[in-house]
């Protein structure tokens, strides 16, 4: 065994969980604030230096704009590595290394055959989709030029993702988050070279993005081809097991179909909000590029919790599963209410990172009174599903999410907000669907544990 490998791994298994979950999920928020900073420094850079006032305003309105499409079409092939993490981490921890060995090479052909497919359909699919969505005239040609090249990357993108969800299913955040920093470095030279030297606007800095990604999924693979440990992986086997490629895919499909669908009410959310014009656009752009901070820091903690309660099912230890929620809820309660209310509070300066006009600036700072103050019931609703997914259950949590949380607010944003049309009710959806969700979610929780308790004999 390689002992240098071996210090980067946890044991979710034994001992207290609480400095287990923190010493698992702090590495992973990083790494996801910093996947957060590719878009935020796109964002940045072209809306300080285009140029002038409007194009600024018009390319981060453009990018902004594109976060929920690009979410929807990526949320089928993401939801796979949900299940990637919930099956290597339950082999790991019964040791199971032929059954190990055949999830790492089945998961790096997903990733680069589903890299492979999205990358196509997005493509081509781009324009249409935004047109549907009434993108404004002077912000389409834009958003469809980002959208095609950040789609071109996606081969790279699922490699690092599915890759790291072998990582994470063994405890280790921290290297994914090494390379995420090299990465992010890289990211943000290029995009000052490509905007400011080059002139490129959206198209440098999308550029930018996805060979700053190119690079972190480099890494990533030397990583699991180096270890010594049963999650190795070897290039000359790399080929779809079909037996893993059905637990993977019976875990990860109702998640990505789940995550489709939530980014469909999103898309319909910001097709709404595209009828105030490209300035709500941008501020709303803005305001949620922020929230992602908040969100991604509470996602670090529905990810702990998938990959604790699935490891201590692999071991055979149902007792640890409820005290693995309890300690992940109180940790995003603490994670969500605090950045949130913090962010809400230093909004203005936050908003005004991103832009400098101050009609923007005031369509940012009434989206965040909203949903910021009330960001920590999405961490309740995502780590009581994420404990469902850890015990092997992701039809239910879909089902619930569909009708509780997106059906909710399509119907919302077809009825209340069709009476009052303003943002402020818009945007109110999100925490009453929250909070409807999430209590539907807790009663699945105890029906479904004392399931699982039984089948494991005890």
């Amino acid at each position: 065994m390689n002992t240098k490998t071996k210090t980067y791994e946890i044991d979710m298994t034994k001992g207290a969980l609480l400095p287990k979950i923190l010493l698992f999920s702090i590495p992973l928020l990083l790494s996801s604030v910093l996947q957060l900073l590719f878009n935020a420094a796109d964002i940045v850079v072209v809306g300080q230096f285009s140029g002038d006032e409007t194009l600024g305003a018009n390319c981060v309105a453009a990018i902004g704009s594109t976060g929920s499409v690009i979410n929807m079409i990526l949320s089928v092939f993401m939801g796979l590595s949900v299940g990637v993490n919930v099956l290597a981490a339950r082999y790991f921890a019964a040791r199971q290394k032929k059954e190990m060995e055949e999830t790492v090479h089945t998961t790096i052909a997903l990733a680069l055959l589903g890299g492979i497919a999205i990358g196509v359909i997005g493509f081509f699919i781009s324009r249409p989709i935004l047109e549907l969505m009434g993108s404004p005239e002077e912000v389409i040609g834009l958003s469809t030029l980002y959208m095609r090249i950040y789609f071109i990357g996606m081969p790279v993108n699922m490699l690092y993702n599915f890759g790291a969800a072998v990582l994470r299913a063994t405890g280790d955040t921290r290297r994914p988050l090494y390379y995420l920093i090299n990465a992010g470095f890289v990211n943000v030279i290029l995009n000052l070279i490509f905007v400011m030297g080059l002139h490129m606007n959206v198209a440098g800095v999308a550029l930018a993005t996805i060979l700053a990604q190119a690079l972190s999924a480099f890494f990533i693979v030397r990583a699991l081809i180096r270890t010594d440990e049963i999650y190795k992986l070897d290039l000359k086997k790399v080929r779809v097991d079909a037996d893993k490629a059905k637990r993977i895919i019976r875990v990860g499909l109702p998640a990505g179909f789940q995550g489709m669908i939530f980014s469909f009410s999103n898309v319909l959310i910001q097709s709404s909000i595209n009828e105030f014009g490209s300035i709500a656009m941008a501020g709303s752009a803005a305001a949620a590029n922020i929230e992602g901070f908040v969100y991604m820091a509470m996602n670090a903690v529905y990810q702990a919790c998938v990959s604790f309660t699935s490891q201590n099912v692999g071991a055979n230890k149902p007792d640890r599963i409820g005290k693995v929620l309890r300690t992940c809820l109180a940790v995003v309660f603490v994670v969500g209410f605090a950045m949130g209310n913090i962010f809400n509070f230093f909004g203005p300066q936050l908003v005004g990172i991103y832009t400098k006009e101050p009609a923007t600036i005031q369509f940012g700072i009434q989206r965040m009174a909203v949903i910021c103050t009330l960001y920590f019931l999405c961490g309740f609703m995502d780590v009581i599903c994420g404990s469902l997914r850890g015990m092997g259950y992701s039809t239910v949590p879909m089902i619930v999410s569909i009708v509780g949380a997106c059906g909710l607010r399509i119907v919302w944003i077809l009825t209340v907000f069709r009476i009052y049309h303003d943002l402020t009710v818009l945007y109110i959806s999100y925490p009453v669907t929250w909070f409807i969700t999430a209590s539907v979610h807790l009663i699945s929780y105890f029906i479904i544990k004392k399931q699982v308790v039984s089948k494991m004999g005890r």
